[in-house]
């Protein structure tokens, strides 16, 4: 009776909790093991710098812009109004009251810090981090739309949409982002920024044109994505969304892309996620995100294993928000379906 009810406990939850611990004692060998190898090197740990890339308190100073006595020195609150009045004109500055470091009749020259007050700013790292987060966005957007019109265009029966899709496709998916990174801004950049110029526009940041070979990258793969779904779907669903009265773009748009659309999920959020991890290349024509933003604060503290630590890290915040956005959305179709 003992040997049944262990048998029966084993296939029920018996290889579950073995499991359970083995995942736990592997994790903790992990964490141990990699504990033990940073104990081993000649490094000294300063994790209590980190906070400040963050976020942190600065020191903003009101300095004096011209050569001149300090002619008054008149409270407003929490405020003083402080008038530097020169040869020929007169400034007004606004200090707090408790950081004034002037008195009436003193003689301030250009640069002379006149008072001082603290404020809280956003660290290196959260814009780089904000930046990440915005050109990913923005270049999945566009990668959705340039890979969905690129799909339809690949499967369609014009010769010429076809072949402009398969040549643009294959174009892309064949080099390198790093080249396409290049070319977007170095030459079709140049080429664009100086037509702006002549006609007496601004100029585009780095920025855009990184979004665009970010979306033109990923839209050449989400183009095949959408093909590969469309064409799992089977020819029967069209022919009755046709035979219903249905014209093609209706019978596309009500019946194929939505089925579609439940299996090509788990692979458009792979190539999403890459499309993060691939937004660190913008740091070569100068857009600090996240990577290019560690990379600099390194330089400057001098501190490579914490920061290199937390930029993996929050990267892979990034990516696994993404993951599990998408297995919401997987639950929620399969609901709907």
């Amino acid at each position: 009776m003992s040997n049944f009810s262990i048998t029966d406990y084993l296939r029920t939850r018996g290889w579950r909790h073995i499991s359970i611990i083995l995942f736990v004692v592997m994790m903790g060998g992990v964490i141990g093991g990699i504990y033990f190898a940073t104990q081993k090197v000649e490094y000294v740990w300063r994790w209590y710098r980190v906070p400040q890339y963050f976020y942190y308190k600065d020191t903003i100073e009101t300095r004096a812009e011209i050569e001149g006595e300090v002619a008054s020195l008149t409270p407003k609150g929490d405020q003083v109004e402080v008038l530097v009045r020169g040869e020929d004109e007169e400034e007004l500055y606004q200090v707090p009251a408790k950081s004034v470091r002037v008195s009436e009749g003193d003689f301030v020259y250009p640069g002379d810090v006149l008072g001082s007050y603290q404020k809280w700013k956003v660290g290196i790292l959260l814009q780089g981090l904000w930046l990440t987060l915005k050109v990913s966005i923005l270049a999945v957007f566009l990668g959705i739309i340039i890979g969905l019109f690129t799909g339809l265009a690949r499967i369609s029966k014009n010769p010429a949409l076809r072949w402009t899709a398969i040549t643009y496709i294959e174009l892309i998916r064949g080099s390198p982002l790093l080249v396409q990174i290049f070319i977007w801004y170095f030459v079709l950049g140049t080429m664009f920024n100086t037509l702006l110029a002549k006609q007496g526009m601004g100029q585009l940041s780095p920025l855009w044109y990184g979004v665009a070979a970010l979306a033109v990258f990923a839209g050449a793969y989400v183009a095949e994505i959408v093909r590969a779904g469309i064409q799992s779907i089977h020819r029967g669903q069209m022919e009755a969304a046709r035979s219903l009265g249905m014209t093609y773009p209706q019978s596309m748009g009500h019946i194929i892309l939505p089925q579609a659309f439940r299996r090509i999920l788990p692979p458009l959020a792979g190539q999403f996620i890459s499309l993060i991890k691939d937004s660190s290349l913008l740091g070569i024509i100068a857009v600090r995100e996240l990577t290019k933003a560690t990379r600099e604060v390194v330089t400057t503290s001098l501190q490579p294993f914490e920061l290199w630590f937390i930029c993996a890290l929050l990267y892979l915040v990034l990516t696994f928000a993404l993951s599990m956005f998408v297995q919401y959305l997987e639950r929620r179709t399969s609901i709907g379906g």
